[in-house]
């Protein structure tokens, strides 16, 4: 389980990049930004946050493995 703070920053970063690299790259990357807001609505509909697993697997950033 993660801090759920940490996986409210990554998402935050991830969103604001995509947006700029949308704006000053390719709009392609618009499409990052949408995939950001889907994994969210999902999360908060089923539980399940696939960051949250990768975190908690390689035990990146406090987070430890989901029990079963």
């Amino acid at each position: 389980m993660c801090n759920e703070n940490v996986i409210r920053r990554m998402a935050g970063l991830f969103t604001m990049a995509s947006v700029a690299l949308g704006y000053w790259v390719h709009p392609a990357w618009f499409l990052f930004t949408a995939f950001v807001g889907f994994n969210l609505l999902q999360s908060s509909f089923t539980g399940f946050c696939l960051p949250e697993r990768v975190f908690g697997r390689f035990r990146l950033f406090g987070c430890q493995p989901k029990k079963a």
